[in-house]
């Protein structure tokens, strides 16, 4: 908070700004993180809209901010954000979240995208976001990435996604909990032993860390380790080994005693390419 009130002077009078919408990046742990633009905003606009008013509260008191707060989350009602686009029409109103940048698997883009297509005018505030973060401290390839939020808490769900995202040749982001992670680390190991993966947590906070290692390590970790905070989880792409396999060899081999469908299954897991292509390759070569 010292870092915060040194920054950002408590005597800083308000600037007129125009009606509309203005999306603001919240720090995600470490409120010196916040910028001098997004208190300046904060203290600018009429309204403030929050995931949690306790939440937001705490960092705009750390701010010397005095605006009024609305909550805004995944139970808002149609009316609720219909109100706040009419008061956007004529006043600035800030939408902020818990932590980190707002709409990034969050409820927000509903407002946005109606306050859009409404004519009303939305502004970003840039800063903060946990998944580039976590990217950032991965060393994993980072020149193709795909964000793909919260993975399903239930198994065949999980299990549904991940091999949806198999073939993509990026490193894939996604939200985790502690409480979930080693289930999660689970069906990665069963799907793709190989493939590095990193896990970020309590980033930018006191315990931050970031440990990259097979899915299969990393669970002897966590397991001895109980993680806790919120959690970035990436796996990396497949590598050039991987892609150079020949996956109708792969799929002869496994032919030669399994059925069409397990044996799809079989080199979809351990090659991360896309399980129905295979299938339909295998059907052919079973075929010959």
């Amino acid at each position: 908070m010292a870092l915060v009130s040194t920054l950002i002077p408590e005597s800083c009078e308000p600037k007129s700004l125009e009606p509309g919408f203005y999306i603001v990046a919240t720090p995600i742990g470490n409120l010196g993180d916040v910028t001098i633009r997004a208190v300046d905003v904060l203290r600018s606009v009429s309204l403030i809209a929050c995931e949690d008013t306790r939440v937001t509260g705490k960092l705009l008191k750390a701010c010397n901010v005095k605006t009024r707060m609305q909550r805004y989350d995944d139970h808002a009602s149609e009316s609720v954000r219909k109100r706040l686009i009419e008061t956007a029409r004529g006043e600035p109103v800030a939408l902020v979240s818990d932590a980190g940048t707002p709409l990034v698997s969050d409820p927000g883009y509903r407002l946005v995208r109606e306050a859009r297509e409404a004519g009303v005018s939305v502004t970003t505030i840039p800063g903060a976001c946990a998944a580039i973060a976590g990217l950032t401290l991965s060393g994993l390839p980072n020149d193709r990435f795909l964000f793909a939020g919260f993975l399903p808490v239930k198994e065949k769900a999980r299990a549904s996604v991940l091999e949806e995202f198999g073939s993509v040749e990026a490193t894939l982001i996604f939200y985790e909990t502690g409480p979930r992670l080693l289930r999660s680390l689970a069906a990665i190991a069963d799907l793709w032993p190989g493939r590095e993966v990193s896990v970020a947590r309590e980033l930018t906070k006191l315990h931050e860390e970031c440990r990259t290692d097979a899915a299969s390590e990393l669970i002897e970790h966590y397991t001895a380790h109980p993680p806790k905070g919120e959690i970035v989880l990436m796996i990396g792409p497949l590598t050039h080994i991987d892609k150079a396999v020949d996956p109708d060899a792969l799929l002869k081999e496994a032919l030669a005693d399994m059925s069409v469908s397990k044996a799809a299954g079989k080199i979809a897991k351990a090659t991360g390419l896309d399980r129905q292509t295979l299938y339909a390759r295998a059907v052919e070569l079973k075929g010959q």
